[in-house]
């Protein structure tokens, strides 16, 4: 079964049928989804955790794991409060993640200053409890200063802790593919590679070995063909498998088996867990 490794379950657009849609999900062959714990700012990032306790044991529903974290437009949230709130989340056995966390120079939001403070205050956190990272990072059309302050950022406070963690919603090229797996890191593709006009994406999916790639919607949003424009869910992950295993010519079956693999090897999990 596939592993949706980026849904924001905790959306309200999931209010009236959450449970359906979890239902939906593994009835589509999605075994466990990673949620997402930004929520609309830190005092929200508790709610995938308080998902997966609500939602974990019960028949016919996938398994649920957690994240924590501080997106980049709310770092100037960040305080000594916020930081002793994330360290608690991420002491929790279902919070295997910290994320998603990054830079986005996209978007009008916070100073890129900051964000990159932010994110240099989650990353000493989840190092202490060694937690892999979940990275968000965009930058502006036909720019690359975002992932070049990133993997600065990186290599001078993170890659020493050998602990890597996923590129999530991957849309760079070959250099940040490469630099990527270097610092043990796993690319992950959404729905958008399914899109007519990412046939970029596509290419640079077919650069990343299948050993490290997984695959995500990142729902609600990201919905993949031919549905784009309506609400995702993590079982739509199975269309973006399908694209993704055509690119890299294996199966379905393939595709899903190596993913599933790649994200139980980085959180050190086992099947059963």
């Amino acid at each position: 079964m596939l592993v949706d490794s980026h849904a924001h379950l905790d959306s309200p657009r999931y209010s009236e049928d959450r449970e359906d849609m979890l239902r939906r999900t593994y009835k589509a062959g999605v075994g466990a989804v990673m949620a997402i714990g930004i929520g609309e700012g830190p005092h929200e990032m508790h709610q995938a955790l308080d998902l997966c306790r609500q939602y974990n044991g019960k028949p016919g529903l996938p398994k649920l794991y957690a994240t924590a974290g501080v997106y980049p437009h709310n770092t100037p949230e960040i305080d000594d409060a916020v930081l002793a709130k994330l360290d608690g989340l991420l002491a929790e056995p279902e919070a295997i993640g910290c994320g998603e966390i990054g830079l986005d120079y996209y978007h009008e939001g916070a100073p890129h200053d900051v964000q990159r403070t932010g994110l240099v205050k989650q990353l000493e956190v989840a190092a202490a409890r060694k937690r892999p990272i979940i990275i968000h990072c965009r930058p502006k059309d036909g720019e690359v200063d975002a992932w070049n302050h990133l993997f600065l950022t990186l290599d001078t406070y993170w890659r020493h802790t050998g602990l890597g963690g996923i590129m999530h919603c991957f849309s760079a090229g070959s250099e940040q593919i490469q630099k990527s797996i270097d610092m043990g890191f796993l690319i992950s593709f959404a729905g958008n590679v399914t899109y007519p006009k990412a046939q970029p994406l596509r290419d640079a999916a077919a650069e990343v070995p299948l050993e490290h790639m997984l695959v995500e919607t990142d729902a609600p949003w990201l919905t993949p063909m031919p549905d784009r424009g309506t609400r995702n869910e993590p079982g739509f992950v199975t269309r973006t498998a399908a694209v993704l295993a055509g690119i890299k010519g294996v199966t379905p079956e393939e595709l899903a088996a190596a993913t599933t693999a790649n994200f139980h090897r980085l959180f050190h999990l086992t099947r059963a867990a």
